[in-house]
Parts: structure tokens; C-alpha cells; sequence
């Protein structure tokens, strides 16, 4: 013990750090109603922490080479030690990070956290989530398998209904007119290099922006604590008498870290193979079409959509219309009341939302 404490002395001597802890743990406060909901972003940075590090060790062995990918995964899975660990993790991971994070946002809306002054959270947060599902179209090709191959090439093929530049964006997006080793290449850089950089830099925005803005108080609980902004003069949201984010709120995120460590876990070792297909185990193969193709389940409503209606490009364009809506709806949505029961308009949406994308992504898996 007192080595720690001279070796806390010697670092807080230069850079101060018993202050840093006071003012960003112990003394950063929240409110004192805050809920289970508010864990959702520190299980995503979890998620996204332990992509990276499977992702790496996952790059020690795979070949992101056309001839060679399938083998490449062929031999991690059941030639390197603990290698099928690291690449069901990776992609149990993958759908999780998706999974929670359609949690987190759903939590924003019924609570309201995206009205103002929070505008630049909810965009920032609405990139990311995009980027996320770019990462994951992306990763989905990588295994070079029927499933990823075709998929991929589905999806692909889909934004060629764009008038004027549709084929010129299907040639750019695979690297040819064809799905081929092109793709694969452009696809392992975005995956590996661009988009996580990305997602990085957003997370630090969205964390930024959260730091400036304060955490805003849950509609709910003995009152409710709604903070009017008067003006457009910046204001910090602070919460006096609140708890402190250590160790009352870090002990709530760690018990949730646990929860979901414990469902992912559950799904790992007992039902690794909820999420592929037996396409999945098969080399690509551009010569011999599976019979059912289907993206993964976070785009099975979008799978749908495109069916549904006799152009492509209308039913690009009303998803595109869904998601303008979604990214400019604290512009839209611009009244005082937070809590759900209290905007019977929003709920109305919001559930009827959630209803048809739900009912869509089943149509999709059965059609």
C-alpha cells in the first residue's frame, strides 16, 4: 500500500490526478431517478472495445484474398487454439453491438434525451449508428462464403434502381460490375481501417457532446424534472444533490456489463451458431446461386421493403424517407414534455414503428 501511494503521489505531483478523479468520478454527479436505460452506452463501448481486440487477433491469421479468405477462417476455427473463441465472439459481437444499440436509441426516444439542447447528440448518435451497420454490410463478406458472397451481392446490386448513377454506384461499391476479389478487397479496408476509425471518432464527438451538455434528467420518477432552455445561450445541465457517477452509477454499469457479459456469454459456448446459416459453411462459389438468400436479421425489414414494392428505387426512397425523418426529429419534435404517456402523438408513431419493422423483419425471414 505504500508504494501505491507513493506512486499515486509521484503521478498526481504532475499531472494532478486525485482532482481529475474528484471532479470526473466522484464528484460528477447524475440524477438522482437515472435508470438501467443510461448502462446501454457503456455496454456499447464495451462491445466496440472487444470488436477491436478480436477483430486484431482475428487479422493475425485471415487472408483477404479471394482464393485463400474461406480457408483462412477454415483454419481459425478449427486449427488455432481458441480460434473459433475469437471468431464466435467477433461475430456474436457484431450482432449484439446492433442488438444493444437499437436498445440505446429506443431508450433516447421514449425519454426524449434528443430535444434540445441535445440535437448534436442524437446526430452524432444517428452516424453512428449507421456506421455500424456499414461495418457489419462489410464484416458480412469477409468469410468469402455462399451466404456472405451473395448477400453481399444482393445488397450490392440494390442501389442500381438510383436513377442516372445507380450502375456507376454498384461498379464503385464492388470494384467491378461483378462481386469478386475487387470487393472483397474495398470491403476488408473499410472494415479493418476506415470504418473503425470513424466509429472512433464519432464515439469521442457523442462523448463530447454528452460531457458539454450534461446528462439529462429521466422523465420519470415522484416528479418530473424537465429543464427548459430559454434562449440560445449554452447552459450546462447539472444535477445538485444528485449521486455521483462513482461508485453509485459505476456499480449500476457494471452490474449491467454483467448482464449482458452473461447473455453474450450464454450465446457463445451454448448456441454459437445462432447467427449463420448453412450457406455459411460453404466456400463462395460465383457459378451456383443458393436457393434462399437473406441478409442478417437487422436488415431483414429492409430485405423486405425492397420486395414489397414494384420499383427498387421506391422502396430506396421510403427508407431513405424514414431515416431523414429519424435523423431531423429533434428539429421536428421540438415541445417541452419528455415523458412518453405525455406525447400520445410520438407514441402512437413510435410503437407503430416498432411494430412494423418487427412485422416486416418476420415477413422477410418467411418470405
Amino acid at each position: 500500500m505504500g508504494l501505491i501511494k507513493r506512486l499515486t503521489d509521484w503521478i498526481d505531483c504532475r499531472i494532478g490526478i486525485r482532482e481529475i478523479v474528484a471532479k470526473e468520478l466522484t464528484g460528477y454527479l447524475l440524477p438522482k431517478n437515472i435508470n438501467v436505460w443510461y448502462s446501454m452506452g457503456s455496454i456499447l463501448l464495451f462491445i466496440f472495445g472487444l470488436q477491436v481486440v478480436t477483430g486484431i487477433l482475428l487479422l493475425i491469421y485471415y487472408v483477404p484474398d479471394a482464393d485463400k479468405a474461406f480457408k483462412s477462417v477454415t483454419f481459425i476455427m478449427n486449427d488455432v487454439p481458441f480460434g473459433w473463441l475469437i471468431r464466435m465472439s467477433h461475430a456474436v459481437g457484431s450482432n449484439m453491438m446492433v442488438l444493444i444499440l437499437f436498445f440505446h436509441m429506443l431508450s433516447v426516444l421514449f425519454m426524449g434525451s434528443y430535444k434540445k439542447p441535445r440535437e448534436l447528440n442524437w446526430l452524432s448518435g444517428f452516424i453512428l449508428f449507421n456506421l455500424i451497420m456499414g461495418i457489419s454490410l462489410t464484416g458480412y463478406l469477409l468469410p468469402w462464403s455462399q451466404l456472405s458472397f451473395w448477400a453481399t451481392t444482393v445488397a450490392t446490386n440494390s442501389v442500381s434502381s438510383i436513377p442516372v448513377v445507380g450502375q456507376f454506384l454498384v461498379e464503385f461499391l464492388r470494384g467491378s460490375k461483378l462481386v469478386g476479389p475487387a470487393t472483397l478487397g474495398r470491403f476488408f479496408a473499410l472494415h479493418v481501417t476506415v470504418l473503425p476509425l470513424a466509429i472512433a471518432a464519432l464515439v469521442g464527438a457523442h462523448l463530447f457532446f454528452l460531457k458539454r451538455t450534461g446528462v439529462s434528467t429521466p422523465p420519470f420518477g415522484d416528479k418530473e424534472s424537465s429543464v427548459r432552455w430559454q434562449g440560445d445561450v449554452y447552459r450546462y445541465e447539472d444535477h445538485p444533490g444528485g449521486i455521483p457517477f462513482f461508485p453509485n452509477y459505476a456499480l449500476q454499469d457494471a452490474t449491467s456489463l454483467a448482464v449482458y457479459l452473461a447473455f453474450f456469454l450464454a450465446v457463445v459456448f451454448f448456441d454459437p451458431y445462432l447467427f449463420f446459416t448453412r450457406e455459411s459453411f460453404i466456400a463462395a462459389n460465383p457459378f451456383q446461386t443458393p436457393a434462399h438468400i437473406k441478409p442478417e436479421w437487422y436488415f431483414l425489414a429492409n430485405y423486405q421493403v425492397l420486395k414489397i414494392f414494384p420499383n427498387e428505387f421506391i422502396g430506396l426512397s421510403v427508407q431513405g424517407a424514414a431515416m431523414t425523418f429519424l435523423a431531423i426529429l429533434p428539429f421536428i419534435d421540438r415541445g417541452d414534455k419528455r415523458h412518453p404517456l405525455k406525447r400520445p402523438l410520438f407514441m402512437v408513431m413510435a410503437v407503430g414503428g416498432i411494430l412494423l419493422w418487427i412485422g416486416l423483419s418476420i415477413w422477410g425471414h418467411y418470405s
